[in-house]
């Protein structure tokens, strides 16, 4: 079995080589290619993932590369997990918007429209190379926007499942108050990429009892601390909403903070100067405590649970990633991308069954879903109208002179990634 991770560069490698060498059972890696056009980091990832390899007895040959179609020529699955523009980019979509009072932030708002149409190009001509080399190879995408630039995949016509570490962390985290193991903890998960709720958390699988009342009975003043909401709120929700729901629930009080503090880039760039360090110590076998910091957080079980059950080998029955939404959701349609439990196997996701979804939350996916349309529409086709009905759609911004004024930020700090500009 061939796999390929395009931004194989990235201080995010290690994790996933760790869960690779874990996991060899569940996905049986011949070959690893670590594709990335920075050859000084691939040069540093690479020999850390070969000497985590090895030191945890993994068989499989790792090839790093900056040639993309010789990277992906043969493989099985390709995981995308790169970043347009890198940490420089990411600190702009954190820190411009807040010069309207609206959130500064990488995945929603002004900043997360700006990384989708710096992305979605890009990623659209990887997987076109991708199709041209192997066309039967699987597409998993853990790029944000994910749920942008899976739709922009689905909608191309190719084999694409999107893929988040949000449900895996809730699941790890209720397993651990609860007392049973990760794989009894099935999370009734819905809603869009970065935008969803736990509306029950089951024991034994899908038709199993929910205990989230129990959960939050007896643990949300934990729960509520890790979202950085007020538990009052979750009782009145019945619900876990993600912690990305708080630029929603308390924009404003988020606007204040990061106008504040450093930018959550700054912190990134920072660590990742430490973590290449770290990596170019020849003695360093093992994933360093700091990546923990980083972000993404079991994202390795996650890709190997995911690509094991596409490429037809012993992943989860279930599991929570971004596909077509193909009726799950009637308020939503068909072709919109949702994130909820899915069957995964080697056809791919499809959805399990929601339960009537409260009008609350319903309401919210389905704008957002309208800007992610246009937002799709603006980076596809370009032209300043098209950013600006994206910007003015989207509910943590609404007003046109916001919108306005956004726009020409939003142009004026990614001109270098955008064709038409």
């Amino acid at each position: 079995m061939k796999l390929t991770v395009v931004g194989g560069g990235s201080t995010y490698t290690p994790e996933l080589i760790d869960g690779f060498a874990r996991l060899r059972d569940t996905l049986p890696v011949e070959e690893l290619v670590l594709v990335d056009p920075a050859p000084e980091r691939l040069e540093l990832v690479g020999g850390l993932a070969r000497r985590i390899f090895a030191k945890q007895g993994h068989p499989g040959r790792i090839v790093t590369t900056d040639d993309l179609d010789a990277g992906v020529e043969g493989a099985d699955a390709v995981l995308l997990q790169l970043r347009v523009g890198g940490q420089a980019a990411r600190e702009q979509d954190e820190t411009w918007p807040l010069e309207c009072g609206c959130v500064g932030q990488e995945t929603t708002g002004a900043g997360g429209l700006a990384k989708a149409l710096r992305t979605v190009p890009v990623v659209l001509d990887i997987a076109e190379r991708v199709r041209r080399t192997n066309p039967d190879a699987w597409i998993i995408d853990f790029t944000n926007p994910v749920g942008i630039v899976t739709r922009a995949l689905l909608q191309a016509g190719h084999k694409a499942v999107g893929l988040c570490n949000v449900a895996i962390g809730f699941q790890r985290k209720f397993a651990g108050l609860l007392g049973v193991a990760p794989a009894d903890v099935h999370l009734d998960h819905v809603g869009l990429n970065h935008l969803t709720w736990e509306t029950g958390v089951r024991l034994g699988g899908p038709e199993g009892e929910n205990v989230l009342p129990k959960l939050l009975g007896e643990h949300g003043d934990d729960i509520a601390a890790d979202l950085s909401l007020p538990r009052v709120l979750l009782d009145r929700l019945g619900v876990v909403p993600s912690y990305y729901l708080r630029y929603f629930y308390a924009h404003d009080e988020v606007v204040r903070e990061l106008r504040t503090k450093p930018s959550r880039a700054s912190q990134v760039a920072e660590m990742e100067r430490e973590l290449l360090k770290m990596y170019a110590d020849p003695a360093l076998d093992e994933k360093p405590a700091l990546l923990a910091k980083r972000g993404g957080a079991y994202y390795s079980e996650a890709a190997v649970d995911l690509a094991a059950s596409l490429l037809g080998g012993g992943g989860s029955p279930y599991q929570v990633v971004n596909t077509y939404n193909k009726g799950t959701l009637p308020f939503l349609p068909d072709d919109a991308v949702i994130e909820v439990q899915a069957a995964v196997g080697a056809k791919g996701a499809t959805p399990l069954a929601v339960q009537d979804v409260d009008p609350l939350y319903a309401g919210l996916m389905a704008n957002v879903t309208a800007y992610e349309d246009l937002a799709l529409e603006a980076a596809l086709r370009g032209g300043r109208d098209r950013v600006f009905r994206a910007l003015l759609s989207h509910p943590l911004i609404g007003q046109y002179e916001y919108a306005d004024a956004l726009t020409d930020q939003l142009i004026a700090h990614n001109r270098e990634h955008l064709a038409w500009a």
